[in-house]
């Protein structure tokens, strides 16, 4: 499976930072609802579903997440912890969001 991570680019001074998801642009699909999860227990498992006809972007916002994708061919695990990037998961790929930190705000 290839596993495609977007390079999101960061904007700042010395305010802070800001990075846009723009669609069409670094969200190669039509963007239809933005959710987050946060305040995730310790050993809690999410997800453990795919979708047939839906694309997603996850980006952990803050914090870490590991993500288990299997499109059938095997799983492969992605730590997910830079809000510069995004980690596209297309249709019909099994997701499980697991190891999130204490402070992790993942935002799809």
């Amino acid at each position: 499976m290839e596993i495609e991570r977007i390079p999101l680019q960061k904007h700042g001074d010395h305010r802070g930072m800001l990075v846009a998801l723009e669609q069409d642009r670094n969200v190669p699909f039509e963007i239809r609802r933005v959710y987050y999860l946060f305040a995730t227990r310790s050993g809690v498992h999410r997800g453990q579903h795919a979708h047939r006809h839906l694309n997603q972007m996850a980006v952990a916002v803050r914090g870490s997440v590991t993500v288990m994708l299997d499109d059938g061919n095997g799983p492969v695990e992605v730590l997910l912890d830079d809000p510069t990037q995004g980690l596209l998961i297309g249709r019909m790929v099994w997701r499980e969001l697991h190891d999130f930190s204490e402070d992790c705000v993942l935002m799809v």
